[in-house]
């Protein structure tokens, strides 16, 4: 019981962190598991004071949010650890940039209420910029596609998951959908454990709304710019700087 007691009192001084970082270049071409592997040996390698679980596996208490699609770029990429010591965002964040790879950039790194929830847990809303590849725009105009879909009502599509396929009204769940400067789309999607709209699920809709059934996913690039919670806050601002 003594030794039980101890463990549960050293967990409890455990500083919680989250960690902001970017995606780009190859690294984008890195799976989930991969990205996590590159973190626990960045960590090792740096010598951050990271807290581990117990039992006879013992791991880094790391957890990410929702993990980016092989071959997408972003800006706003979440990672939460526990950490025994901290010596502060600052510090952190050029320690961890000082022996990064190409293509992972740490950009903030916050201190978490103890009561906080998880990263993954808080996903709610998930913003996006889409480009077409050059000499793969689609043959109808994207500004004329844009307003009449949000011109609707309703956009009844068939969406594939684990399960099966079931029917959605995919407005529901497109909060924001706009057409900026070099025929890039914004999107602001769904991004909720229930509900994960990506922007293909759009763009192929919208292709379909336009009589163009052969969208490719390879014709885009699609970069994630921001995750945020149900209350539309960007999951960094969970916590504080120290």
């Amino acid at each position: 019981m003594k030794n039980d007691n101890s463990l549960k009192n050293a967990e409890e001084k455990n500083i919680k962190l989250r960690v902001k970082f970017s995606k780009y270049g190859l690294m984008k071409y890195i799976g989930h598991l991969d990205c996590m592997r590159y973190f626990q040996k960045l960590i090792r390698r740096t010598g951050v004071d990271i807290a581990y679980s117990g039992g006879f596996s013992p791991h880094q208490i790391m957890s990410f949010a929702q993990p980016l699609g092989v071959g997408v770029e972003s800006e706003g990429e979440y990672m939460d650890i526990e950490v025994r010591t901290a010596e502060g965002s600052k510090q952190l964040i050029e320690r961890l940039n000082s022996n990064r790879a190409e293509g992972i950039e740490i950009m903030d790194v916050v201190k978490l209420p103890e009561k906080c929830g998880n990263a993954m847990a808080s996903v709610a809303i998930a913003d996006y910029l889409v480009s077409f590849r050059k000499e793969r725009k689609p043959s109808f105009d994207l500004g004329n596609a844009i307003a009449k879909f949000n011109s609707l009502k309703e956009a009844v599509i068939e969406k594939k998951t684990k399960k099966g396929s079931r029917e959605i009204n995919l407005k529901e769940f497109v909060y924001k959908l706009e057409l900026r400067e070099n025929d890039k789309i914004f999107m602001r999607l769904c991004a909720g454990s229930g509900t994960n709209i990506k922007p293909e699920l759009v763009l192929s809709a919208i292709c379909k709304m336009n009589a163009l059934d052969d969208f490719d996913e390879d014709d885009v690039f699609i970069r994630r710019l921001e995750l945020y919670d149900e209350k539309g806050r960007a999951l960094i601002e969970a916590g504080e700087h120290f």
